[in-house]
């Protein structure tokens, strides 16, 4: 099977899977019971880690730390309830437009 952006879609599968499973069961199943601060926390500490192997020069490290990033990313959803097909519309709302006009649609500077 080739990597491709489906395999996060197949990743939240699993991940929404364990909402409400023991959470002796499974690490996932053990973060997303601490709720969503507990798993923003942890999102931010993974994307931490992944800006020090970027700014270390550790590819490697970037490569690892992003999977984590991402997966951390498919918990939050999951214990937010916001599915990440919304955010994917999104993207796709933006693509083609430009960084600028974007934020200033947004109202930001």
């Amino acid at each position: 099977m080739a990597a491709d952006a489906s395999q996060l879609d197949r990743l939240f599968e699993v991940i929404a899977a364990r909402k409400g499973a023991d959470a002796g069961s499974s690490y996932t199943a053990k973060l997303l019971a601490k709720g969503v601060p507990a798993c923003a926390q942890k999102l931010g500490e993974e994307a931490v880690e992944t800006v020090i192997a970027a700014v270390s020069g550790d590819g490697g490290g970037v490569v690892s730390e992003s999977a984590d990033l991402l997966y951390h990313w498919l918990v939050l959803m999951a214990a937010s309830n916001t599915d990440p097909a919304d955010v994917y519309a999104e993207l796709e709302r933006r693509e083609g437009r430009s960084g600028l006009t974007e934020k200033a649609a947004r109202g930001e500077r």
